[in-house]
């Protein structure tokens, strides 16, 4: 039985174990190693940490517990906390009639997992912040994502009315639910081995039915790398020529590498597009996105016979090492979508007026052809770079060499990251595990790929 499988009553009991009872009712997020919990630590909400304390006051005063689950790098989750956990009125209702306590997902994997199913079968969809009532028995009773304050407020109002009348009613109904979703977790009798042919073509056809022949990628909504899936791709068509799987494989990993999901001056990638078009991300960095992204490029890159892929992998393994690197050899978990003023994507974002600042003239009018630095800005908070012009075609309009344009283009990125340097990013030095783990594969895979002896330093450094 895997971990994701266990009844929620276990995992109850094993949160008992591990975390230890805490008499105080107040606010005990303060100073949590935590990043994400230690943001929450001055909210007037009296968050509780997963634990003894809280499941017990939840049964003694038959309240409900409200579990709120997201994670540092999380834009909705810092919008939800100026909006809703900020505000006195919404958390003297949280504190008077519910047990609100606060999850970090990427520490207690298993219950964010086992409540993100729970939303998903009954909204249709599920993300952070992931907000859940429980019955005091641990129960999921309702859950949701983000949610406006006006909508939020009311809600916690309802609930509680319905819950003071029909507690009993609300907790068979919980019940009866988490009995339904075990069942429908009971694994089938295996089927008969289906032909491994015949799963690779369903896999082609399904991806170019999905996929986006104009703008890359699957679907006709927002954009996330979904690097399993391209990489499953690629091993299909390496095993089988296919002229339409491989124009569709090439546009999204251009899409990917050349517009918003990619730091086009520092490297690496964000988690995902909010836009079909890749360019309006939100801004989190995870370790996990570039590790499955080096990966990735440099398949493709041997794949397709495309070395200007590899370019994009070795960008992003330098980024990894040179930024999220702790002190021991391991990596941070991610950086935050929100600067410290709270602005999203303010690292990235540049105003006309700075860029005018930084550059001399014959710069900055390079810098806005290569990375369309001009017109009107996506962003309200200014410009991100996206590659809007080829060397190739800089040097046929200007005349000059793609070298000596490399070189300029090199000196205005030494600059702008300068500037940038002085901008306040909050990041989260948390290591996790299996993040490392696939950074470690992605270290190896460099290293062997490039003949490059710091990045398999680097990789010893995080395997010892």
């Amino acid at each position: 039985m895997s971990i994701r499988t266990l009844p929620m009553t276990f995992l109850l009991m094993l949160g008992l174990l591990v975390f230890p009872a805490q008499a105080n009712p107040q606010n005990q997020l303060k100073d949590h190693p935590s990043p994400y919990l230690a943001m929450h630590g001055a909210d007037p909400v009296h968050w509780q940490t997963w634990g003894a304390a809280a499941l017990e006051r939840a049964r003694s005063e038959n309240k409900l517990l409200f579990i709120s689950s997201g994670y540092f790098a999380c834009h909705w989750c810092h919008v939800m906390q100026r909006e809703s956990y900020q505000n006195p009125e919404t958390a003297a209702v949280l504190n008077r009639y519910f047990i609100p306590v606060k999850v970090d997902r990427e520490l207690q994997p298993a219950l964010d997992a086992h409540l993100i199913d729970f939303v998903q079968r009954t909204r249709g969809s599920a993300g952070w912040p992931l907000n859940v009532f429980l019955t005091p028995e641990g129960y999921p009773l309702l859950g949701m994502t983000y949610e406006r304050p006006a909508p939020f407020a009311e809600l916690l109002e309802k609930l509680h009315s319905a819950w003071g009348k029909e507690s009993d009613k609300l907790k068979g109904m919980a019940l009866r639910a988490s009995e339904q979703m075990a069942k429908s977790r009971t694994p089938a009798a295996p089927e008969q081995t289906e032909d491994p042919e015949r799963l690779r073509k369903r896999l082609i056809a399904s991806a170019l039915k999905l996929g986006d022949d104009l703008e890359g990628g699957f679907g006709r909504q927002n954009r996330f790398p979904m690097a399993p899936q391209l990489s499953v791709l690629l091993d299909s068509l390496q095993a089988q020529p296919n002229p339409e799987l491989r124009a569709f494989l090439e546009l999204t990993l251009d899409q990917m590498a050349t517009q918003g999901l990619r730091d086009q001056l520092a490297g690496g990638f964000f988690r995902y597009t909010v836009d079909q078009g890749w360019q309006t991300p939100h801004f989190e960095k995870m370790l996990y996105t570039q590790a499955q992204l080096i990966l990735l490029y440099i398949k493709a890159a041997g794949v397709l016979q495309r070395p200007d892929y590899l370019a994009v992998a070795r960008d992003t393994v330098e980024c990894v090492i040179r930024e999220m690197s702790g002190s021991d050899g391991a990596y941070m978990a991610s950086f935050s979508a929100v600067d410290a003023a709270g602005e999203e994507g303010g690292n990235y974002l540049w105003q006309e007026k700075e860029l005018a600042v930084l550059l001399t003239p014959e710069e900055l009018t390079l810098a806005r052809k290569r990375w369309r630095l001009e017109g009107t800005a996506i962003h309200e908070g200014g410009y991100l770079p996206v590659l809007h012009m080829r060397l190739s075609e800089l040097a046929a309009e200007s005349g000059e060499s793609p070298q000596a344009l490399r070189e300029s283009l090199d000196a205005i990125r030494v600059k702008l990251l300068k500037a940038r340097a002085r901008r306040e990013l909050p990041k989260d030095g948390k290591q996790i595990a299996a993040w490392n783990g696939l950074m470690l594969w992605a270290l190896a895979e460099a290293a062997a790929t490039f003949d490059e002896k710091r990045y398999r330093a680097a990789a010893q450094r995080l395997r010892d």
